[in-house]
């Protein structure tokens, strides 16, 4: 039987939060929580709590700290506030730091974790984005190992046995030879068959409908629009170590296939999958081996036929600004990132 991994939970309530620990509660036997993070729900974060007990609890939001405690009441648990605080939680040994903070917030804890040694399997793209030399370097001095959640890196994490995360730095830099290059899929959002013409009609409603996954509504509008590819973009490049032409995307609406990776001997090895990210999060909590979960079947004959096209720069300019944040380097893709949480 193996051992049971103890983890830490950062963005607790949240969707990768939540969605990581459904598969602890189906494997106990396999996974115990140390510790849990959330933003400002104090409520669901004490549901958690008394659920899972954790040695210590941390929410960004101060002004909840009181009511946190008084929903703890007699539990065994420590109850922390604040953004350093909770930046602590994340430096606590464990087996796996599950990073699920949206936007440029999860930064801060993402890096303690790194700067810890943790392995940390990652959800919050934006640290990437904005601070990925930063992050990856110190992640290399430190011998912190980062696994990817998103669905898209996840494939590429399965299909790329030459990658550094499974290999030694001398075997990973020699294997890294054999790789052509990568390529992320994309739905194309509710709008890829929408006329131009009529773009100037679409609502924010209409925007948060993602075809294939259920999502919060800014990550629906940054796919939607195809940032949020382009932000995955530049994610890869830091998470593999390529250069930005080395990373390609393919639009194939049924989302079947969430990565390949192609080789220089003219072959591909593609992961396909349902769109469920308790797939690419198990992979990571049970990473090198595989947890049954009991997925749905994933049935290709009920699927039918799998299309594939370029992505249009007329249809979706956002995805193409991102591309060209990263080819500029530097700065640019922080500023591309801050523009966009703003926005």
């Amino acid at each position: 039987m193996a051992e049971i991994r103890h983890i830490t939970v950062l963005g607790a309530t949240g969707s990768i939060g939540q969605s990581s620990l459904e598969l602890v509660r189906q494997h106990p036997e396999r996974f115990a929580v140390r510790a849990l993070v959330a933003g400002k729900d104090f409520q669901a974060l004490a549901a958690l709590a008394h659920e899972f007990k954790p040695e210590i609890i941390g929410i960004h939001e101060t002004t909840n700290l009181a009511q946190l405690k008084d929903l703890i009441g007699t539990l065994n648990c420590q109850v922390v506030a604040g953004e350093a605080a909770c930046s602590d939680i994340a430096t606590i040994p464990v087996d796996l730091v599950i990073a699920g903070i949206s936007g440029l917030a999860g930064l801060p804890s993402v890096f303690a974790a790194v700067n810890a040694g943790q392995t940390v399997a990652i959800a919050n793209k934006e640290s990437l984005v904005s601070a990925g030399a930063v992050v990856t370097r110190r992640a290399i001095e430190a011998g912190a190992h980062i696994l990817p959640i998103d669905s898209e890196h996840n494939a590429v994490f399965q299909c790329w046995n030459g990658w550094k995360g499974h290999q030694s730095s001398d075997t990973a830099n020699a294997r890294t030879a054999e790789l052509s290059h990568i390529c992320l899929t994309a739905s194309g959002g509710p709008f890829l068959t929408l006329p131009l013409g009529e773009f100037s009609a679409i609502t924010p409603a209409a925007a948060v409908k993602h075809p294939n996954w259920e999502m919060g509504k800014k990550i629906s509008i940054d796919s939607a629009t195809m940032m949020n590819k382009g932000l995955e973009v530049i994610e890869a490049r830091w998470l593999f170590d390529l250069v930005h032409d080395k990373i390609d995307v393919l639009v194939h609406p049924q989302q079947a296939i969430h990565g390949l990776v192609h080789f220089r001997d003219g072959s591909v090895i593609a992961q396909m999958g349902g769109a469920d990210m308790r797939i690419p999060i198990s992979y990571a909590m049970a990473w090198p081996e595989r947890l049954d979960w009991q997925p749905e079947p994933f049935d290709l004959a009920a699927m039918g036929n799998l299309t594939f096209q370029n992505v249009d720069q007329d249809r979706f300019p956002c995805y193409y600004l991102a591309r060209h944040a990263l080819a500029a380097g530097g700065n640019a893709p922080a500023v591309l990132n801050a523009a966009n949480e703003v926005a």
